[in-house]
């Protein structure tokens, strides 16, 4: 497998080194109500059965990641039910000794974290603290569901990875909520100077707009080959293909070279021939938050014809692809395995743990799964922990 270059402005000088985990604390978080535990160096295998807290304590572990639930949940409902916020804790080595904290309370809807004691200006200025990959059999909706999962799938692994783009994509999106602000304003009052309005975030769209589209462009061809491959190596049959579809010249422009300023002044008059439509519409239709990243088999959309084995087997290339890019970025990311061998034959699984194992992203693993023996054969060195009703103790 082919390891992602560094993108251009990268966190790695931040989190450089191989990522582990060495203790995590959790309070109140959904049905953990008091968890410490010190990770061995190598990782652990936690077992229990459905319900328990398995996902849980792996979720917590990623908020420290991303500063918000993998599953999409809002703060005040990954509390446990009846307390008044959750806390997280973690120490851990990103090239050098960190400790990180998370919490939120409900009162006030209160968030707050903190980098080896000190509270960033911004929040986002946190992100990627602790940098990790989740797999997990939810990650079928990467290739089964709609575009907005590829769209938020390339923004994290590009965010997380460049803080040039992570404030390009903030930028982004705070203009086009304006600029969707003042065409539904606008339509709901008849008045014609919406358009106007409308205009005054357009300047914003492009110049951002043209950098996350030239960005996904660049990531989706360097990897393009590495996903092809990994889905062979696998084991599916088919040939598999990505790329960064649009029905926007302007961002196909990106692929013959041109120049992010230029994009953006093409991304501009795109932006300005769309007025009088958008303003009928109340939205904006051009532009990156439009886009998809289209993935095939053999020429057929996966989404739409893929069986729900080669859909499993494209997201985890996906998920592959993704530890690779925060490999490239200098960090060895730690590993979060949410029984992701789920109704996969054990000769994928072991492929799966092979391509971990050589692509040099693999350093410190948590594997969760519902029974001893669904612990993959590869993995039955790692030392066992067992999770009922959200307490957790070794297994001597």
């Amino acid at each position: 497998m082919t390891v992602t270059a560094p993108l251009p402005n990268t966190v790695a000088d931040e989190t450089s080194g191989s990522v582990t985990l060495e203790t995590i604390s959790l309070r109140e978080f959904r049905n953990l109500a008091r968890v410490t535990l010190d990770v061995p160096r190598e990782g652990m295998a936690l077992v229990g059965d459905n319900g328990h807290g398995k996902t849980n304590l792996l979720e917590a572990i990623y908020y420290l990641q991303l500063l918000r639930s993998v599953r999409g949940a809002r703060d005040q409902d990954v509390v446990r039910f009846g307390a008044p916020g959750f806390h997280i804790a973690a120490e851990a080595v990103v090239g050098r000794p960190r400790v990180l904290t998370a919490a939120f309370q409900r009162a006030g809807k209160r968030k707050k974290v903190t980098v080896n004691g000190a509270e960033p200006t911004r929040l986002s200025d946190a992100l990627g603290s602790l940098p990790s990959v989740m797999f997990s059999p939810r990650d079928v909706e990467l290739v089964a569901g709609a575009p907005s999962e590829r769209r938020r799938f390339l923004d994290v692994a590009l965010a997380l990875t460049s803080r040039r783009y992570l404030a390009a994509l903030q930028h982004y999106r705070a203009a086009l909520v304006r600029r969707n602000a003042a065409l539904r304003d606008a339509a709901r009052k008849g008045e014609s100077g919406g358009i106007a309005r409308a205009a005054v975030w357009e300047p914003a769209l492009a110049e951002h707009g043209a950098l996350l589209w030239a960005a996904r462009v660049a990531w989706v061809e360097r990897v393009a080959d590495d996903f092809t491959r990994l889905c062979s190596s696998i084991g599916e049959r088919g040939t598999a293909r990505m790329r960064y579809a649009t029905t926007s010249s302007t961002a196909a422009a990106a692929r013959g070279g041109v120049s992010t300023m230029d994009l953006a002044k093409l991304l501009a008059e795109s932006l300005e021939a769309h007025r009088a439509v958008d303003l009928r519409r109340g939205l904006t239709h051009v532009g990156p938050h439009r886009d998809d990243l289209e993935l095939t088999l053999d020429g057929h959309q996966l989404r739409a014809f893929g069986s729900a084995g080669q859909q499993r087997t494209a997201s985890i290339a996906l998920r592959l692809l993704e530890a690779a890019t925060l490999r490239g970025a200098g960090s060895a990311p730690l590993v979060l395995l949410d029984d992701p061998f789920a109704e996969l034959d054990a000769t994928r699984a072991a492929r799966i743990l092979e391509l971990l194992g050589t692509s040099g992203v693999a350093h410190q693993t948590i594997l969760a799964v519902p029974r001893s023996i669904d612990i993959p054969s590869e993995m039955t060195s790692l030392p066992r922990y067992r999770i009922v009703d959200g307490q957790i103790d070794e297994l001597r």
